[in-house]
């Protein structure tokens, strides 16, 4: 991932307010990590990420309950709530945005269609979710997933 302007944008307000991010990534295996990193200076603001393609790892590492997992599916505003919450708790940060979704091309079923993906912003008591309907390849899916994590980040600082 090349460094955007919403990551250039991200990690300057990180900065200007003393805030340190982390992510927790399923579908964009570690795509938004590496679009924070590639701004120079990133090692300020960001504590680190975890890739949690697993489900194993969402509920090992970063505290999903297993009965969410179980019941309403990895790829849910629950499960995406969950690893912010994780991701701030592994890692120390004050802010942190978790994605797990389809990005496709197979996966998808007719309640979770390809495309169908959740972004989860966690800072102090606030959690922020929304769920997306991206269209388009699996390369850009996981793109506008990265874009949209890094904006919807921007606005809970």
């Amino acid at each position: 991932m090349y460094c955007t302007e919403e990551a250039k944008f991200l990690v300057d307000a990180l900065n200007k307010k003393g805030l340190k991010i982390a992510t927790a990534e399923s579908c964009t295996g570690g795509l938004i990590s590496g679009a924070i990193t590639a701004v120079s200076g990133a090692s300020a603001v960001f504590d680190g990420s975890i890739c949690s393609y697993a489900n194993e790892v969402k509920a090992e590492k970063l505290g999903v309950p297993q009965k969410v997992l179980d019941g309403v599916g990895a790829v849910s505003s629950q499960t995406a709530a969950h690893m912010a919450k994780g991701a701030i708790k592994l890692f120390g940060a004050d802010i942190a945005v978790a994605v797990t979704g389809i990005a496709g091309p197979g996966g998808g079923t007719p309640k979770k269609p390809v495309g169908t993906v959740y972004i989860a912003v966690s800072k102090g008591n606030e959690v922020w979710v929304r769920r997306y309907n991206f269209s388009g390849s699996r390369e850009t899916v996981r793109y506008k997933t990265v874009l949209a994590a890094l904006n919807l980040a921007i606005m809970m600082i």
